[in-house]
Order: structure tokens, then sequence, then C-alpha cells
């Protein structure tokens, strides 16, 4: 199976030895952030800092003259990756014999939400989401096709993985996170992710929904997960909480909005790539999940993009939607985890592998070179060599 490896520019530029390391682990890619979120990282084994803070937000690379003149627009890294940061990375791992593949995070962006709070998602109590870009509103969508054109198809690279291309909801750990205190569920995550922002009120409007109406339902229906009541695990919640048409609705209008941002971030990227260039999408095969994998139709999003990269940590189970649909030579890709610290296992790195092949995976990510310790690296290394 082939695989590949996430890696930051900052675990690169400025250590030497890194290519070869991370070449060393037997992977023939690497999938190096191009945009990416706000962060604090570790890195274990730099010659000059062993923490990275990224501030907001960036593009990690200077953003070209697209941009002039527009709001919203991307934002340059600051110290943690000046100048073009990607490109430097990249050169050095493509020199120890790496293909390179951009990695670019879209609908997730604190910043943005800061200095443009009208493009946040808005929950049906009036609380904006500033990490969550609401991908209902007109610019906001146009901002994102042209970030991942942009982002995606930088110099050197040759293919990429577009993550949260789609909603993103409650579920997110902003700053010293502490959402945790009343166990919500599948159903009430649902509920408090809906946008309420006035594209989203159309929206509903458009599906038959009173977006006042809607907004009570809402309201009422989590009021007893409040008080302490039994989560609703499932969709199946969601449709005894709201009511099985209101829910039908709500998730049509934001599957439709969903499913054609991504179909033109996909058409964007490809008309600005060279023939032969691989589009990925991580993603959820449940469409109503928001996040960094993105909820989708597996049989949709596998006709617009070449491939998927699937989310493992809690096992390989979401793999099996995915498995037999799409082209010849489409990607099914298992992303796991290979940093204890953060719950990975590299020590059953190619049991859960060939588990994943099982259920349809035709390659593995190693999610992260960059963040794993050396005694992580040693393990993920024999495990590809067992494989």
């Amino acid at each position: 199976m082939k695989a590949s490896a996430f890696v930051y520019p900052w675990d690169v530029n400025g250590d030497p030895g890194a290519p070869g390391r991370i070449a060393g682990l037997g992977v023939p890619q690497v999938t190096l952030a191009s945009a990416y979120h706000s962060t604090r990282a570790l890195t274990p084994r730099h010659p000059r800092h062993r923490v990275v803070t990224a501030e907001y937000a960036a593009v990690l690379y200077p953003p070209d003259q697209r941009w002039r003149g527009r709001v919203p627009r991307p934002r340059p890294a600051g110290d943690w990756a000046p100048g073009d940061a990607f490109g430097e990375a990249a050169a050095a791992l493509a020199g120890a014999g790496l293909e390179v593949h951009t990695w670019v995070v879209l609908a997730h962006n604190s910043r943005l939400g800061a200095e443009h709070p009208d493009t946040s998602v808005v929950n049906a109590y009036g609380d904006r989401y500033p990490w969550a870009p609401c991908i209902a509103q007109p610019a906001t969508r146009a901002y994102l096709v042209d970030l991942a054109a942009e982002a995606a198809v930088r110099p050197g690279a040759r293919g990429t993985e577009l993550e949260s291309l789609g909603w993103y909801g409650l579920a997110h750990l902003h700053a010293h996170d502490k959402t945790a205190g009343v166990p919500l569920g599948d159903a009430g995550q649902y509920l408090m992710s809906l946008c309420f922002c006035p594209a989203c009120r159309d929206g509903y409007g458009a599906r038959g929904l009173d977006p006042g109406e809607l907004a009570a339902a809402v309201r009422a229906a989590l009021e007893p997960l409040w008080r302490g009541a039994r989560e609703h695990g499932d969709w199946a919640g969601v449709e005894r909480l709201l009511g099985p048409g209101t829910a039908a609705a709500t998730r049509a209008w934001r599957d439709e909005t969903a499913r054609t941002l991504q179909e033109a971030a996909v058409a964007a990227v490809r008309r600005q790539a060279p023939d032969g260039f691989q589009v990925l999408l991580h993603a959820d095969p449940v469409s109503h999940h928001c996040g960094a994998n993105a909820g989708v139709d597996p049989e949709h999003v596998l006709s617009v993009a070449d491939g998927v990269v699937v989310p493992c940590a809690g096992g390989p189970a979401l793999l099996a939607p995915f498995a037999g649909r799409g082209r010849a030579g489409t990607v099914v890709a298992a992303n796991l985890g290979v940093v204890t610290g953060m719950g990975g296992s590299p020590g059953t790195l190619a049991v859960d592998a060939a588990r994943a092949r099982e259920l349809g995976a035709t390659e593995i990510r190693l999610y992260h070179a960059g963040l794993a310790s050396d005694a992580d690296l040693a393990a993920a290394r024999e495990g590809l060599a067992a494989l």
C-alpha cells in the first residue's frame, strides 16, 4: 500500500536532517501543509526550536495577485513560516526523493471569523463560531474556491489533499476548549452546528421552512439535553428531536451547499493544475457530520475527486462506505495516527493497515511525521517495512 506522511514546513526548514529522516521511514510521498489553521506544535528534533506557535490561519507561501482588493483574502504566515516556507520545504523533500502533495485547510479559520464576523456560522441561539466560515455565503464560497486552487497547485506539487471542504460546526478544539460538560451526542452536535446566518436562513426558506420557527424548534429540542436528558446519538435522534420532515429539509439544504462547494473547489483546482494532478478530499461518509473531515455522500464525492482520505483514529469502519465506488485508480486512504501521545498507535501500524485494506483502503496516511517522537517514528518505520 502506498503511504504518505503528513508534515509541516517548519518541521523541515532549518533542519537539514529532516528530509532524509522522513524518506527513511519508507514513505514515497509527503503531504505538506500549504494553507493551515492556527496551531501549537512540537518540533522534537529541530536544531533551532522545540515548539512552533502558528498564531492564525495562514497560507505558507506568498499569495498571488488574484487577491488584490478582495475581501476576504488569505493572510501570509508570520515568523513561524516566513516567505515561501512551503516552497523551501517542498524543494528539500523532493531532493530526498519524496513526491510532494499539498495539504490545504479551507473552511476552518479563526482569524477570518475575528476580522469578518459576518462570515461565521451562527447557531440557533445567535452565538457565532469564529473558527467556522459559513460555506453558504457567496463571498466566502468564492474565497474558499480560489484558496483551494492557489494553495493546492504549488510549484513541484503532484497532488493535493483538501481538508475541511464542507461544514464546520460546534465540535472544534478552540483555544482552551471547555465545551464537553454536557454530552450532546451526534444529534445534539448537529443541532448546535446548524447555521442561522442570513444566507442559511434564506436557504431554509427555500426548503419550505420558516427560519425563525426552525431556530425556536432547535432550541426547544436541545433544552432537555442541557438539563441532563439522555443524548440522541445518530440521525434518527435528529429526526426524533426536530421531526422527520424538518430534519430532512435542513439536511437537504446543508448537503446541497457542501456538495456544490466541493464540486466548485475541485473544478478550480483542476483548471489550474497540470495533467495528472491528484485531488483528494479529507472526508467522513456521513454527510451531516461537520469538521476537518467534511461530511460527504461517498458516491458523489468519488465522482468529483480522485479519492478521499478517511479518519481511522476510532478504527477503520468509516472506510467501508467508500469501498468499491469511484473509478479505476480511485484512492481511499486510511489516515492512521502514529503519535502515541495524541492517541496514535505506531506499534500496530502493520495490523491496522492490513485491516484498513480489508475494508477497501488503497493507501495509508501517517499522522504526523513532524510531531512524532523518535520511538514513534521507529515503530512506524518497522510497521511500513512489515507491509
